[in-house]
C-alpha cells in the first residue's frame, strides 16, 4: 500500500510489499526494500539505504544532512539494515564525506526522540533508549543497551553487551560486557544479566570479572593491566575481545571512580 498522498520521487526504488502512509517524504537517491513500513511524515533524504522488514514511525527523518561544519555538500550515504524498528522523531544523519558511511546495523530498535550523528556505526540488536544522542564518528557494538536521555560524545566506542544507565554521559571508551552509570561517568561492574540472558557461562562470568578487577582496580596502568589480563585470567573469546578493545582504544576507557 502505497499512499498517493506521499511523496516519493520517481526515481527511488521501493521494493515489494512496501507501505508507505499518507504525507511520507522521500527523494531521489533511496532504496528501501521489502516489506518496509513508512508511517506518515517521514521524511527520506537522498543518500538512504533501508533494509527489509524496517518500520519507520512519524516525524522521523532518515538521511539528513550532517550537523558538520566539515560537510561541503558531498553526496554520502546512510546504510540501514533490516528489520529494524525506529520510532517518533529520530534523526538519523548520513555521513560528512563521500568515503564514509552512517551505518545501522539489523534488528536495533531506536526509541522516540534518538539522535544518531554523522558517520557512526551501530551493530545488531541494540536498544536506544529515549532521547538518546549519539555524536558523530561513534562505533557501537551489538547487543547493547542505552537507557533514556545517555549521550555519547564524538568519536566514542561502546562494546558488545553493554548497559549505559539513564542520563549517563560518556567522552571515553566503554568496554565490552560492562555497566556504564552516573556522571561523571564509571565503571559498575560486569553486566551479568544480559550476559546469562545469553547463554553466557558462569564460570566465563567469572573470568570476565577478573580481568575487569584487575583492569579498573588495579594498582598499575591499563596498558599493564591488560597485559595481566592475558597473563592472568585463562583465554577466552570474550577476555580477547576485552583486550583487543582496551588496547585499541584511541580516547582512553572510563574510570573506575
Amino acid at each position: 500500500m502505497i499512499s498517493d498522498k506521499a511523496v516519493i520521487s520517481n526515481q527511488a526504488k521501493i521494493g515489494k510489499n512496501v507501505t508507505i502512509y499518507p504525507f511520507a517524504y522521500i527523494e531521489d537517491d533511496v532504496v528501501i526494500g521489502d516489506d518496509c513500513v513508512i508511517y506518515p511524515y517521514v521524511s527520506v533524504m537522498n543518500g538512504t539505504r533501508i533494509g527489509k522488514g524496517t518500520r519507520v514511525f512519524q516525524n522521523t527523518v532518515l538521511g539528513a544532512e550532517p550537523q558538520d561544519f566539515n560537510y561541503s555538500g558531498e553526496a554520502t550515504q546512510l546504510i540501514i539494515g533490516e528489520y529494524n524498528i525506529i520510532r517518533e522523531n529520530v534523526v538519523i544523519n548520513r555521513a560528512t564525506h563521500s568515503d564514509g558511511q552512517t551505518v545501522i546495523g539489523d534488528k536495533n530498535f531506536l526509541m522516540e526522540g534518538v539522535h544518531v550523528s554523522h558517520d557512526t556505526k551501530i551493530g545488531r540488536m541494540n536498544v536506544l533508549g529515549y532521547g538518546t544522542k549519539i555524536a558523530g564518528d561513534c562505533e557501537i557494538g551489538d547487543r547493547v543497551i542505552f537507557s533514556s536521555g545517555v549521550i555519547a560524545n564524538p568519536g566514542a566506542r561502546v562494546g558488545d553487551a553493554v548497559m549505559i544507565q539513564s542520563g549517563t554521559r560518556f567522552s571515553k571508551d566503554v568496554p565490552p560486557f560492562i555497566v556504564a552509570t552516573d556522571n561523571p561517568v564509571r565503571y559498575g561492574g560486569v553486566n551479568t544479566s544480559i550476559l546469562r540472558n545469553y547463554g553466557v557461562d558462569e564460570k566465563i562470568i567469572a573470568h570476565i570479572a577478573n580481568a575487569y578487577r584487575l583492569i579498573f582496580h588495579g594498582q598499575t596502568s591499563v596498558f599493564d593491566a591488560v597485559n595481566q589480563v592475558v597473563d592472568q585470567v585463562p583465554d577466552g573469546e570474550q577476555i580477547r575481545r576485552i583486550v583487543n578493545f582496551v588496547r585499541a582504544t584511541k580516547l582512553g576507557i572510563i574510570s573506575k571512580m
